[in-house]
């Protein structure tokens, strides 16, 4: 990455990968989003969660399915939906509010459901869960992925990632 153009007119130059600096996070159900169009305030959605379907009904263009689909990808099909139809030049943008949780069940002190947080471990979610209990075991540690359809329980270290759905459980110590 080169460094910013000193000029009057300052550019930021993007690195060859410029597809890694976007999130590659994957909307689900649960999730919550504000989504914005600059300057036409009755296309604003606050605070809005998606259905249990992975769904949400916008104005103008209806119900969007959601799933699988990243912010940015999102903000796509909202612009290209009102170009043309229904506005000139949109500028959509949409903010994640609050992600779909994520689950702590076993020998942590308060097991349950938390709201997920980016760059979120195994580690920081049994802190989260008030901390791993005496008995606890960190060799017995396991993940079940939320995509995973066949819900297996993988093994897992404290620095294994964690993403909105998954659950961890933490499994006794004989010893």
């Amino acid at each position: 990455m080169q460094p910013l153009a000193a000029s009057a007119q300052t550019t930021l130059q993007v690195p060859a990968d410029a597809a890694s600096l976007f999130s590659t996070y994957q909307l689900g159900a649960g999730d919550m989003l504000t989504i914005r169009v600059l300057g036409e305030p009755e296309l604003t959605l606050e605070k809005i969660r998606l259905t249990d379907a992975g769904t949400l009904s916008y104005p103008v263009l209806g119900e969007i399915r959601l799933l699988g689909l990243t912010v940015g990808e999102l903000e796509k099909i909202i612009t290209d939906g009102l170009r043309g139809r229904y506005l000139k030049n949109p500028q959509v943008s949409v903010q994640m509010d609050e992600y779909r949780p994520f689950y702590v069940n076993g020998l942590v002190e308060k097991p349950g459901s938390y709201p997920y947080q980016p760059a979120l471990t195994v580690r920081k979610a049994a802190s989260i869960a008030g901390g791993l209990k005496i008995r606890a075991s960190v060799d017995k540690v396991y993940v079940i992925r939320a995509n995973d359809k066949n819900q297996e329980a993988i093994k897992a270290d404290m620095n294994t990632p964690i993403y909105p759905g998954d659950t961890v459980i933490v499994e006794q110590s004989f010893f």
